[in-house]
């Protein structure tokens, strides 16, 4: 208690001004404290009338206002926020509000608070001033008390701030969360209890019961029955009921589920929206209020509100699945991958009603191997989703028939200019060889990809790229450069469209820090960790659709031993030749196929020398150990070439070309493939010759 002769401090913070002792003996006498809140420090100073009010000890009066909300339930919170936030908005000097104090005792303490505002020279508001006092004698009667309470606004219910809320609230699931905040989501402390039934045929389904228990009040009702709810939804009428007594006595059968429930009083509300009866809420309130004529034109608005949101919602979320199911459809099914394990996913907007552009495609290709492909066309509308589903198809086709990695991606680029739209698409390819676990990655304007390694860590996965599709044909820009990644057992190649860490006004850069992060505590289970992600990065998805592909090498990881082995080639450099022989010969030792050293090491100088002879820039010459019951030495020499060897006969009369007899003799299978702008000639060897 603050002592009568107390001289409460009325300046600003630091300072000394006191008032007259007669004037701060008669505010304390009569319990009113004072306190000035510097707005820019947020310092809230407080004498001892005040504090005791808010039942703080002044030595535990850390001194700003956050210390003051422990003593407020949310509602009376946002009852003063208000307030005060509409006196600024309209200019006013002053302001006033009654308010709960809840005491270290649980009880609750009426008070009144008033402010004026103090301005610096610019018209800012920087200081609050004012008294704070003990309304609880003067708020004697319950007729009283809900005159405070109510206002013009319903009882325990903003409608000013509810409003505001639901005009943001897109889906029902948001519409629901509303209201859960201002009522039953609040807990035991909670004013009100807040249910919402909506119309489902013939049934009333209870979406949200508050803290009712479920075996009071069941999931679905007959609109036929006996309780205020259905009542209010076959009448259009509203209902209040003013004590617990006219409950029991107007509800008799529904009492006995209603009776542990500690509540005073209730309301419900039809909701009505274009003369179609959606649903109705019920709005139980711990104390007895006295409800006026005036309440009625409230709780109208309130419910008219309410029902217009719903309506709105219910519309979107229609939309929405309408979308999102032609989305679905639109995307391919996912064929098992010998080798490999596959999952992907799919999330449609979440602030959209419209079709997106991204999708994801696994393709079949010829000698086992698959096409891993994530795409995104610009735009989120009906002509982005058909964009999609073109280039989609188009993609596929070029794939299938057997093109390299870079042929497919320049063709599809083409494809869309010549299309005539205004789109273009980013996209990410990968040639996978899961059995060998060699990966061939193109990117067109796509973000890189990540590997998840069979200890969990992730790393992004840099890849040389060009522009995106369309624009590349456009610009005749159709280079695009293959970056060989080796994929080893256990690992994860992770392929996603933009949607899943993209966040307006943050850096692109901390949601893909966010995704390693996620990627690296996620769950092993590729369809568990497909479900992990989207919900490890919910804050960041929002107004863009999202495309994930996950492709895991199946086997058990052997990090004891390098499986692929590269070497650069310069040319008139013989020590870098002889670095690469050396390599090959400690691979053939530690691999377990020295009975065909000689044939590889034939077969390596042959292949290097025409690389050296015919091309600039060198070789890369690359050995590595298939996967498989038969163990393998695959040996690839890479250059810059676009020109493809020829093979004489031994009646030819030119001398070059025939060292690919040798190649042939000693090789148990040879071949050529495009490697961006350039080839590379590969030999296999077993362990014994066969030929």
């Amino acid at each position: 208690m603050a002592e009568p002769d107390a001289a409460p401090r009325t300046g600003p913070p630091g300072g000394n001004s006191r008032l007259p002792p007669d004037t701060a003996r008669n505010l304390a006498l009569n319990r009113i404290g004072l306190f000035e809140w510097d707005l820019e420090s947020g310092r809230m100073q407080m004498d001892r009338v005040a504090l005791d009010l808010f039942d703080l000890r002044p030595e535990e009066y850390p001194g700003n206002a956050e210390a003051l909300i422990s003593r407020l339930s949310q509602e009376e919170s946002d009852r003063i926020d208000a307030v005060v936030d509409d006196a600024l908005a309209k200019g006013r000097e002053a302001h006033g509000t009654y308010f709960r104090v809840r005491r270290r005792d649980g009880s609750l303490r009426w008070a009144h608070g008033q402010g004026h505002f103090l301005y610096d020279g610019a018209g800012k508001p920087r200081r609050i001033a004012g008294i704070v006092r003990d309304a609880t004698q003067e708020l004697t009667s319950a007729v009283e008390r809900g005159a405070v309470e109510v206002g013009h606004r319903p009882p325990g219910i903003g409608i000013e701030m509810t409003a505001a809320a639901l005009s943001r609230a897109l889906t029902v699931r948001d519409v629901i969360e509303v209201l859960e905040s201002i009522g039953g989501g609040l807990g035991a402390e909670s004013p009100v209890t807040l249910m919402l039934g909506l119309v489902e045929g013939s049934r009333l389904h209870l979406i949200t019961r508050g803290r009712i228990r479920a075996e009071s009040t069941p999931e679905y009702s007959a609109l036929h029955n006996e309780d205020p709810m259905c009542e209010v939804v076959r009448t259009g009428e509203l209902r209040l009921i003013g004590s617990r007594q006219e409950f029991a006595e107007r509800y008799p059968r529904l009492w006995p589920h209603l009776e542990p429930v500690e509540f005073g009083s209730a309301a419900y509300l039809p909701l009505v929206a274009q003369s179609r009866t959606l649903g109705v809420i019920g709005i139980l309130f711990r104390e007895e209020v006295p409800f006026t004529p005036e309440d009625r034109g409230s709780y109208v608005g309130f419910s008219t509100t309410l029902a217009q949101s719903l309506q709105r919602a219910m519309l979107f979320d229609h939309e929405h699945e309408v979308a999102e199911g032609l989305q679905q459809t639109m995307l391919p099914r996912i064929p098992a991958v010998p080798g490999a394990e596959v999952a992907v996913r799919y999330r449609a907007a979440r602030l959209r009603r419209e079709l997106g552009g991204d999708w994801y495609d696994l393709i079949p290709l010829p000698g086992g191997k698959v096409g891993a492909v994530v795409g995104d066309v610009t735009g989120h509308d009906i002509k982005a989703a058909a964009v999609m589903g073109q280039l989609r198809i188009a993609l596929r086709a070029y794939a299938a028939e057997g093109h390299s990695a870079a042929t497919v991606m320049a063709r599809a680029s083409v494809f869309l200019d010549e299309l005539g739209s205004d789109r273009f698409a980013t996209c990410l390819y990968a040639e996978a060889d899961p059995l060998a676990g060699e990966l061939r990655i193109v990117r067109a304007g796509h973000l890189d990809p990540l590997l998840r390694q069979a200890d969990g860590t992730c790393r992004p996965l840099p890849v040389a790229g060009g522009l995106p599709l369309g624009l590349s044909a456009e610009f005749d820009a159709l280079e695009y450069p293959v970056t060989p990644v080796e994929l080893g057992a256990d690992e994860t190649l992770v392929l996603y469209t933009d949607g899943l860490i993209e966040q307006p006004g943050t850096d692109l850069d901390e949601g893909r820090k966010e995704l390693v992060q996620a990627l690296t505590s996620g769950p092993y289970d590729l369809e568990e960790l497909a479900d992990h992600l989207p919900r490890a990065l919910g804050d960041r998805i929002g107004d863009d659709d999202t495309a994930l592909l996950l492709l895991r090498r199946v086997g058990h990881p052997e990090p004891h031993l390098r499986r692929r082995l590269h070497q650069h080639v310069a040319p008139a450099d013989p020590e870098s030749l002889a670095t690469a022989r050396h390599m090959l010969r400690e691979a053939v030792r530690a691999w377990g196929v020295t009975e065909r050293a000689d044939d590889i090491e034939l077969v390596a100088d042959e292949l290097i020398t025409n690389s050296l002879l015919h091309t600039d820039g060198g070789a890369v010459v690359t050995v590595l150990m298939l996967p498989g019951p038969e163990r393998r030495l695959r040996l690839e020499v890479q250059d810059r070439s676009s020109g493809w060897p020829r093979r004489r006969e031994p009646g030819d009369a030119s001398t070059s070309g025939r060292g690919l007899l040798l190649v042939d003799m000693l090789t148990d299978v040879w071949g050529v493939e495009s490697r961006g702008p350039g080839k590379a000639v590969w030999g296999e060897f077993g362990q014994a010759s066969g030929r």
